[in-house]
């Protein structure tokens, strides 16, 4: 077969961008999962020393780390130390430090990569999409005018300029 006309898995005129780790995630690495035994990773990561975990700040009740899936660079998770799910099993301490945690997140984000705007959010159980249903976690995720570009959308793939481990020793730096 001449592999300059394409064929399954073969070379074509397409130009191609791979993001194989978006394959593991896929397939339930380091996410607990009711077909595997992993341990949460929300609360091995605590355990970990900062530079290990990716973790970029910690609090009295959570703690701040770089999301290994990243939707953009810099996207930041705020987890609490408590293994618990539901936004409404926190304690009021609990929800004043993740906002209080997330607050500055996007200050320190606006300040090392000159974010524009942020999606915040948290996914409330698997059915919502929440890769790690079982401990409640939020999303920082900065964003900048034309990050949204072809890349995504048409490609499926998005292009990170840094990597986790540069990220998050700038971030912690700064925070």
């Amino acid at each position: 077969m001449d592999i300059s006309t394409g064929g399954a898995g073969m070379p074509d005129t397409w130009q191609r961008l791979w993001a194989p780790h978006r394959m593991d995630y896929l397939r339930g690495e380091n996410r607990p999962l009711a077909t595997n035994d992993v341990e949460c990773p929300f609360c091995r990561i605590p355990r970990l020393s900062d530079e290990e975990g990716l973790i970029v700040a910690r609090g009295k009740t959570a703690y701040v780390v770089m999301n290994l899936y990243p939707y953009n660079a810099g996207h930041l998770l705020v987890c609490t130390n408590r293994h618990v799910a539901d936004l409404t099993e926190l304690t009021a301490e609990e929800r004043n430090e993740i906002s209080a945690l997330t607050s500055q997140a996007m200050q320190t984000l606006r300040k090392v990569s000159h974010a524009a705007g942020f999606n915040i959010g948290m996914n409330q159980g698997a059915v919502s999409g929440a890769g790690v249903a079982d401990h409640i976690h939020q999303h920082v995720v900065p964003r900048w005018a034309g990050d949204a570009n072809f890349m995504p959308i048409i490609g499926e793939t998005k292009v990170l300029p840094q990597l986790l481990f540069q990220t998050r020793q700038d971030l912690a730096a700064n925070w």
